[in-house]
């Protein structure tokens, strides 16, 4: 199990790098998170979803993604309350309270899951959540030491040096586990080091003196990786052309990754608008998707979003919205049965002729099909809990499997679909690129570039590897 000092530390694409290694010396191997708590997403095939991260692990692994490889995940949609989705299904919007009290039943989801995957994988690479040294939380902990200490796992421990304070990190983190959880921890990985690394000897010797552990390994800081996010809002870009693309950050944005294809395209200027900043020009507005729909759309009136979409569309600007962003496009959006925590009607902006209604059932689907404007395939995923109906829906965005999905604008400026992953396909983020007003050959291929950024981390980690298989106890 690799767990971290911190959220962010490298958990994620330390479990990638392994599943990768293992993958491509032939064993079986299957990565494994037992509570995520993330708003990036991913459908699997089995119908479900689970975390972006997981998703990510399980195409270095050489997987299709499964429910199994993570069975708790919470998707917040307020700074107390989250959706509780177990075994990929949602079944609850429960507080962090009423969650607490219920994390005996999600032990069991987890450990389901995990055997599971122990029947059919010769190795399970599993990864923690956040900091095993929260001693708020240890109580019941089924992310980190709690799960280790059920299954009996071996752990390393993973810290950042580029935050600072690395030694205090780890040192700390010993000091808030339990004689049997220090005993379990069988070493470190010092993360995204850069330097002259016999500056850092001193400091290594140091830290195996005091905690008579081995440091395992020490991993370079890898530049321009291109690798889904878990959660953060990732706001740098490889390359700013002269094409603008704004796409504001509401408090509850989800799937974010939606936009990681047009971060990469070098004659895209994509920029990511948070709370405070002032609105840039641009050429297209995108609204993301959300988990928070009602409350999404205040925090964009209440941040001058409304006057800045009226403005760009009376102008010629071209707008579109994924999911909880095309229905706030709408009329309207009604919660009748309160999904989202409130019941009761919000006027949306007005700029598509549709009625969203949110409902208790989520449609969870990986689709493809074609766009309806222009001859382009497209694939992606659908997650949204709601319906759209409308005028608008007479001109569809896309085809997918014999249905019209998605709707236009009559003047063909504004464009809403529930369709997440939309520019993932390169022939589909042309065809949308175009339909904005940026007509260009240049194609990027988002598998490609996390394909090679896979690689890229699997050999900075095989010297950890290595080290692992040295340990006494290794098995696999």
């Amino acid at each position: 199990m690799v767990q971290g000092t911190t959220s962010d530390a490298g958990k994620t694409t330390l479990v990638a790098a392994l599943c990768r290694l293992l993958a491509q010396e032939g064993v079986r191997v299957v990565p494994f998170k037992p509570q995520n708590m993330a708003l990036n997403s991913a459908v699997t095939a089995d119908g479900g979803e689970i975390g972006r991260a997981q998703a990510l692990q399980a195409i270095a692994a050489g997987l299709q993604p499964h429910t199994d490889m993570n069975p708790i995940l919470l998707k917040p949609s307020s700074d107390t309350g989250a959706q509780v989705i177990i075994h990929g299904k949602a079944r609850s919007d429960m507080n962090a309270r009423d969650y607490h009290a219920y994390k005996p039943v999600a032990m069991q989801a987890v450990l389901e899951s995990y055997q599971r995957l122990q029947t059919r994988y010769e190795s399970v690479l599993v990864e923690g959540a956040g900091s095993p040294a929260e001693v708020n939380l240890r109580e019941r902990d089924i992310a980190n030491m709690g799960f280790a200490e059920a299954v009996d796992c071996p752990v390393i421990l993973v810290a950042d040096i580029d935050r600072g304070g690395v030694f205090a990190h780890i040192i700390g983190t010993l000091a808030c586990l339990s004689e049997s959880e220090r005993k379990r921890t069988v070493g470190f990985v010092i993360n995204r080091f850069r330097g002259d690394i016999s500056l850092l000897e001193p400091g290594l010797k140091w830290l195996e003196e005091q905690t008579g552990k081995p440091v395992l390994a020490v991993l370079p800081y890898l530049h321009g990786l291109f690798l889904d996010a878990e959660d953060a809002v990732e706001t740098t870009q490889a390359a700013r052309g002269a094409f603008r693309v704004v796409v504001p950050v509401p408090p509850r944005i989800s799937n974010h990754t939606d936009f990681d294809a047009l971060r990469a395209h070098p004659e895209v200027d994509l920029q990511l608008v948070g709370p405070g900043q002032p609105i840039p020009p641009a050429d297209l507005i995108i609204l993301p998707g959300s988990k928070n729909t009602r409350g999404d759309l205040d925090w964009l009136i209440a941040n001058g979003w409304r006057e800045t979409l009226l403005r760009h569309a009376r102008y010629g600007g071209k707008i579109i919205g994924i999911c909880g962003g095309y229905q706030m496009l709408g009329m309207t959006v009604a919660d009748p049965h309160g999904v989202e925590g409130r019941p009761g009607v919000s006027q949306g902006l007005g700029l598509l002729d549709i009625a969203t209604e949110l409902t208790r059932e989520k449609r969870l689907e990986q689709v493809s099909g074609t766009c309806a404007f222009a001859d382009a395939g497209v694939s992606g995923y659908e997650i949204h809990m709601g319906t759209s109906e409308g005028a608008a829906r007479s001109s569809p965005v896309f085809m997918i499997d014999g249905r019209a999905e998605g709707a236009r604008s009559d003047d063909d400026h504004i464009l809403g679909t529930y369709l997440h992953g939309l520019f993932d396909t390169p022939s589909a983020c042309s065809a949308l690129l175009r339909w904005a007003g940026l007509d260009s050959d240049v194609t990027v291929d988002t598998a490609q570039l996390r394909e090679a950024s896979l690689q890229r981390l699997a050999d900075a980690a095989r010297p950890l590897l290595a080290a692992l298989r040295a340990l006494p106890d290794y098995q696999a």
